[in-house]
């Protein structure tokens, strides 16, 4: 995804850059502003706890049905 963002905003500004056919631009360079990234920040552990709960409550039932 961040590739295709990438590649659209370089195509967007080498269209406008080639879109005026002359050097001297009587327009301001247009700003580009940085691209905001968040990434998730849950521990890799969250994946083993919930199976490790399960496994645990299924035992406490199986004991107590003996």
């Amino acid at each position: 995804m961040k590739k295709i963002a990438l590649a659209a905003a370089l195509s967007m500004a080498a269209t406008s850059a080639f879109a005026g056919g002359h050097t001297g631009s009587k327009y301001a360079e247009p700003v580009i502003e940085p691209e905001i990234i968040v990434e998730d920040t849950s521990s890799k552990a969250g994946g083993l706890i919930v199976p490790l709960m399960l496994l645990v409550i299924v035992a406490a039932v199986a004991a107590t049905h003996n």
